[in-house]
């Protein structure tokens, strides 16, 4: 038996990102099982989380953004030193990070000697231009004491990079909540965004050059050569990060599309409430990422009777088999675009839905909350040795 921990989660921002829903879950996960756990994140608009959770939260009052991305990142890391300096604030067993921004600002805790260690999930490893960025991104791994990853390629990278072991402990999706029922709700959804008939493609994670986009545009310009039916959902995209040139060429190339734009529907962050039934209004998810920590929105939509067009890459080979989902390469269009075709025919529709559900039954958050418990356990007795 593992004793109850006090246990301070944090996360880099409370609008649904996947390793914020990520943190949130585990969080939720790790509550249910009886520890006493606080989710933490800066509140910018001071509305809280994009959902309620069911765990404590606490939500930092911070001042607007500054518009630099490093200087911002500086910014919500002091915010958080701030906020934790109040021994009050720093009642816990164990400060889990899952961000660069709360581990650098565990980090420095720790070199103040505020707290004594901590542990951080590395959900991947960006590239920045800017070298500050860079260097504090190492460091919020550098300085921590005990790793999980959500996969094993990242697990490898620490690893190769660090020279750090990690924990792997996966992802989850509630099967209960993601599922394919059908009701009008659904429909009322597909009026509220303005969808006329035929099969919807469902990208989710906004316009975004590690998300591939203008590959998923590309993709589905070819698509409507031979289904001029077919409609483009893109959904999500709430980032801290400065997207704005990726997201300037996608216009462009928008407004190349000339009549076929108009099926290609920018609805941007969605309510909680309205995900799952904007997936079960989709008849495939499109999701060739290019570099991804695990790909939470593939179980979500696995589990919601959706087909999942993947890219045949890590992390996603690690968890999903041949007939789990529908492969392409992400780096030629015309390959995403015949995954996307192949979405609509009904014998493989009829292989690989309820492949893709008994994956995500596999998935589940209680599972990845016990992953956590024995590095837990360790740091905190390493701490009080």
């Amino acid at each position: 038996m593992i004793r109850p921990l006090r246990i301070a989660m944090l996360t880099h921002s409370t609008n649904p990102r996947g390793g914020v829903v990520h943190a949130m879950q585990l969080s939720e996960a790790l509550t249910a099982q009886g520890h006493a756990l606080t989710l933490h994140a800066p509140d910018v608009k001071g509305g809280g989380f994009f959902r309620t959770p069911a765990c404590k939260t606490a939500c930092l009052q911070v001042g607007p953004a500054l518009a630099d991305m490093t200087a911002m990142v500086e910014q919500r890391i002091a915010d958080y030193v701030s906020y934790f300096e109040p021994a009050a604030h720093r009642d816990f067993d164990v400060f889990h990070a899952h961000d660069g921004i709360s581990g650098n600002a565990l980090a420095t805790m720790k070199e103040r000697g505020l707290i004594s260690g901590f542990v951080r999930t590395v959900h991947h490893i960006d590239q920045f231009e800017d070298p500050r960025l860079m260097a504090l991104q190492d460091r919020s791994i550098r300085c921590a004491d005990a790793f999980f990853s959500v996969s094993k390629i990242w697990r490898d990278v620490l690893r190769d990079s660090h020279g750090v072991d990690a924990t792997v402990v996966g992802n989850g999706v509630d099967t209960n909540r993601f599922a394919p029922t059908w009701s009008g709700e659904q429909t009322a959804l597909r009026d509220r965004i303005g969808l006329p008939a035929g099969p919807i493609f469902l990208s989710i994670g906004g316009i975004e050059a590690r998300k591939n986009t203008l590959g998923i545009l590309d993709a589905f310009r070819q698509l409507r050569a031979v289904r001029p039916d077919a409609q483009l959902v893109i959904a999500g995209g709430v980032s801290l990060l400065d997207h704005r040139d990726y997201q300037d060429e996608f216009q462009s190339h928008l407004r190349a599309l000339h009549d076929d734009a108009s099926a290609v529907h920018l609805v941007g962050a969605v309510s909680d409430d309205d995900m799952p039934n904007l997936y079960r209004l989709a008849d495939a998810l499109v999701f060739p990422s290019l570099k991804e920590g695990f790909g939470l929105v593939v179980l979500e939509a696995l589990a919601s009777g959706v087909p999942a067009i993947v890219p045949s890459i890590a992390p996603f080979t690690e968890y999903l088999g041949r007939d789990d989902a529908l492969w392409c390469d992400p780096r030629h269009s015309a390959s995403i675009a015949e995954a996307m075709a192949l979405g609509l025919v009904p014998q493989i529709r009829e292989r690989v839905i309820p492949r893709g559900m008994e994956v995500a039954g596999r998935f589940t958050w209680r599972r990845v909350a016990e992953s956590h418990l024995s590095t837990y356990t360790r740091l905190k007795e390493a701490v009080h040795a």
